[in-house]
Parts: structure tokens; sequence; C-alpha cells
């Protein structure tokens, strides 16, 4: 998927799932490493926002998932305290997916 095209789609689901819009700022490598082990790694796009009640900032990114890695998921997740930074946002997405049993 073209660079446009993923910003794009990170957009919409912020705006499907937060109310508001979003600005792109930057694309960031992120490495969450625990144990010596890698957890997850990969881009996470910062969008500011504009109209939502209490976050600024959102961190976006498209997981591939499935079998052969066909399938993708999309994560967004707002900046409000106390996800801070891109790792944060990756790391609060891996707790609620625990919790959550997926």
């Amino acid at each position: 998927m073209a660079k446009i095209e993923s910003i794009e789609k990170l957009q919409n689901a912020i705006a499907d799932r937060h109310g508001c819009e979003s600005s792109w700022v930057e694309s960031l490598s992120v490495k969450d490493v625990f144990h010596g082990r890698t957890i997850w790694q990969g881009l996470v796009e910062v969008f500011i926002l504009s109209g939502h009640p209490k976050a600024k900032t959102a961190y976006a990114w498209i997981d591939q998932e499935g079998e052969d890695d066909t399938g993708e998921r999309v994560e967004t997740v707002l900046g409000i305290p106390p996800v801070e930074s891109p790792l944060d946002a990756v790391q609060a997405s891996i707790i609620a997916d625990t919790m959550l049993g997926l």
C-alpha cells in the first residue's frame, strides 16, 4: 500500500473512532523490547487532532495479521496521559489486546 493511501486510511480510522479530524505530522520507527525480546517493531504515524475534547495527538499504524500476514488491523491510540509517545501508544495497544484476549 502506498504511503499516502496508508495515511488516508489511518486518518479515516481516527475520524470514525474518535470523531475528529487529523493532520499527519511524521512517521517514527518504534521497537518495543521486553526482556531482550522484540515484542513489536514498525512505523507509527503521528497526527495532530482538531476537534477532540481531550486529545491533541493521535498515534496510528497498520499491523499485518492472520495467516501469512494477509490481513491487516488498523490501530489508533489517543495521546492522553499516560500515552505521551509512539512507544507508549504501542505498549498501551499491546496491553489492551492482552486484557481483551486478542
